[in-house]
């Protein structure tokens, strides 16, 4: 089955080539594309050099909405079956890629996240980032009656018709709880795994203490719209 690897990149030219071996190593089949997000530093020229995945340079940071639309728009166009989201910081492990990609490939699911919080592993979150985690699974049962422990991975693997979807409409700011409730809403069948994941590699977040109220906020008011759009 095509598959796809996308990694919204912004400023990790640090990070990057490693990210790529991982894929490579546990995956060699696998096709990996690069949404290089408008970074100010060598990210875009270190990724051309590893000569293992296809580079989008977007002219200007549109966010991880518009990098992962791109991705989803690349792998649409060129006919993958099964797209992977990973972080191109090296939190995601690569290890966890078969975890991911199974139950799409027996037909269960039509997207799978990948979990830290679904079983207690070793990984710990700042305090203020597992408490918006908190909050949007109170907020997610509430509306959808579903509980996900953990919407806001961005780890997370998607069948050909959720590729389509997302090509043409992607939330754009912080969202991977966004597309979680507009899946379930359009009736994809969605399901969370545990994995591990590590702690960032190098650089930082752009989710700070003093950002979370913002982005707790933000992101409340699109699912809610979410809940109520059309989107088709």
């Amino acid at each position: 089955m095509k598959t796809l690897a996308i990694i919204p990149a912004y400023n990790e030219e640090k990070t990057i080539a490693g990210v790529v071996a991982s894929i490579k190593r546990e995956q060699p089949e696998m096709d990996i594309v690069i949404v290089n997000d408008g970074s100010s530093d060598r990210t875009s020229a270190v990724a051309r050099a590893l000569q293992h995945a296809a580079v989008i340079d977007l002219p200007v940071n549109l966010g991880i909405g518009g990098a992962m639309q791109t991705g989803y728009m690349y792998a649409a166009r060129n006919g993958y079956e099964i797209a992977i989201q990973i972080d191109a910081d090296g939190q995601h492990d690569p290890e966890a890629l078969t975890q991911i990609m199974e139950p799409i490939l027996t037909g269960h699911v039509d997207c799978c996240i990948g979990s830290r919080f679904l079983v207690k592993t070793a990984y710990r979150s700042a305090w203020n980032r597992r408490l918006g985690i908190l909050f949007f699974t109170w907020m997610i049962s509430w509306m959808i009656g579903k509980t996900f422990t953990d919407p806001t991975s961005g780890f997370r693997a998607v069948n050909r018709p959720i590729i389509e979807l997302f090509a043409r409409y992607y939330p754009e700011d912080y969202p991977e709880v966004e597309a979680v409730v507009l899946l379930e809403r359009q009736q994809f069948r969605v399901r969370e795994v545990s994995v591990l994941m590590h702690a960032r590699k190098a650089g930082q977040s752009s989710i700070t203490p003093v950002k979370s109220f913002y982005y707790m906020v933000k992101v409340s008011l699109a699912v809610c719209m979410t809940r109520i759009r059309n989107v088709s």
